[in-house]
């Protein structure tokens, strides 16, 4: 006979994982805790839409300024991208320094670099006060897959050390590559060792118990279905009551939909998709990647992998041109990671999940502010789980009176892709099997 308490343990366990997807993340998820839907309408200094990364991040900095804050979210805490993502915990901005130059003019650029080393000066610090256990471990290793990318991946890294004075990135050799990968199909690289990844549901599950316990207000499971300003604030409306609230701040990235047209047209939501293995055991997955670092390579259309704490392979690769998800996830993304391992075709898949991201045409998170009180930061392009933190740092700020880092965020051209949200999806499948196709050649 079964023991009740057994039952009555896993019943809890469905009750507060409802809701989320099937995925390794939320098999392994650490801090579920059942939804607490809005029950009524309520007031609120500042009202955050959005419940990823973004959202919880800047309701958790407001509350710790001593702002009443309500944060709303459709579904559950990290139930989009940064529940679903790689992991992957990356230095500096989205493109490289030169093109940030380019760009911006060499001041900004560093000004933007160093903002960007803050945010993860801010996820270890978060980490590390809040004990949240989500197996942060450094090392990311950029692979070039062709030997043409490899001349930019080295300038790249000498680029860091020499102009910016960044000490934890150099290149690697092909020998030496082939050392760390249990693969011949790179041409070397480069390794940043103060980069590194992360188990990303926990991550924010983390954040949003801190977030709590500083006295933010979280209700799932909770749809935003109107903003419209009210007076000298805002009203957001749900079906579950009115939050009304001075300030305003839009965190829903790719899942920002229709709420406000004005900034929809400066991102593209895509799908990205990954798969977990079963455990690989100790000497196996020490000979898939042997100093346990993550992995990105160089192809437009990418492959990014990297170990579990439990020694599964989380592989992302893969593309598809359909804005729904394929029905074989797995049958899309196995043949990728099979290209760079050819010895795992024995190995067994145990999850395979998609999600949404967004992305904007430079690239770059889009900041800014639209009417009085309504702040946005979205669009990070799949290098969001450094960003979004200082985000959250500088929204907050800019809330607070301290507006000079956050203008400087949004001062980055975030430019409307052509044909707004009508064309955009188009354009994109036309862009990316070009590029699909220069991956091949």
């Amino acid at each position: 006979m079964t023991d009740p308490s057994v039952i009555e343990a896993k019943a809890l366990e469905r009750e507060v994982g409802a809701g989320y997807p099937d995925t390794y993340y939320v098999a392994t998820a650490r801090g579920l805790t059942p939804p607490q839907p809005l029950d009524g309408s309520t007031d609120c200094d500042v009202c955050v839409v959005g419940g990823g990364y973004t959202g919880i991040a800047t309701a958790l900095h407001l509350a710790e300024r001593g702002y009443k804050t309500v944060l709303l979210e459709s579904q559950r805490i990290g139930w989009g991208a940064s529940g679903r993502n790689g992991g992957q915990f990356c230095s500096g901005q989205r493109i490289e320094p030169a093109a940030m130059t380019k760009l911006m003019g060499a001041e900004r650029a560093r000004r933007l670099w160093d903002l960007a080393e803050e945010s993860k000066a801010i996820v270890r610090e978060r980490i590390a006060r809040h004990a949240i256990d989500c197996d942060l471990r450094p090392g990311l290793i950029a692979a070039a897959f062709k030997a043409s990318h490899l001349p930019e991946i080295v300038d790249y890294a000498e680029s860091l050390r020499d102009d910016y004075g960044y000490p934890h990135i150099r290149p690697l050799l092909r020998d030496e590559l082939r050392e760390m990968l249990g693969t011949d199909l790179y041409h070397g690289g480069c390794i940043d060792s103060d980069a590194g990844h992360l188990h990303p549901l926990n991550y924010v599950l983390g954040l949003a118990r801190a977030a709590r316990k500083a006295g933010v207000a979280i209700h799932e499971e909770t749809p935003a279905t109107a903003i419209s300003r009210d007076g000298g604030g805002h009203r957001i409306t749900t079906a579950r009551g009115d939050v009304r609230a001075d300030r305003l701040v839009l965190a829903c990235n790719g899942y920002l939909g229709g709420i406000e047209p004005r900034i929809a047209g400066k991102i593209m939501p895509i799908n990205n998709f990954i798969i977990a293995t079963e455990p690989l055991g100790e000497d196996r997955a020490k000979s898939v990647i042997a100093n346990d670092a993550a992995v990105a390579d160089s192809k437009h259309v990418l492959d990014y992998y990297r170990l579990s704490a439990d020694g599964r392979l989380l592989f992302g690769g893969g593309e598809t041109y359909r804005a729904a998800y394929p029905k074989d996830i797995a049958g899309v993304v196995r043949p990728c990671m099979l290209k760079v391992f050819p010895q795992l075709e024995d190995v067994r898949i145990d999850y395979a999940w998609g999600g949404t991201l967004a992305i904007t045409m430079h690239r770059l998170p889009a900041y800014g502010r639209l009417d009085e009180g309504l702040y946005y930061a979205q669009g990070f392009s799949g290098q969001g789980v450094a960003l979004t933190s200082l985000a959250g740092k500088v929204i907050a700020e800019a809330i607070d009176g301290e507006t000079e880092r956050f203008d400087l965020l949004a001062s980055v051209p975030s430019p409307q892709f052509p044909g707004g949200t009508l064309l955009r999806w188009p354009t994109l499948v036309a862009g990316m099997l070009y590029h699909a196709l220069l991956d091949r050649l």
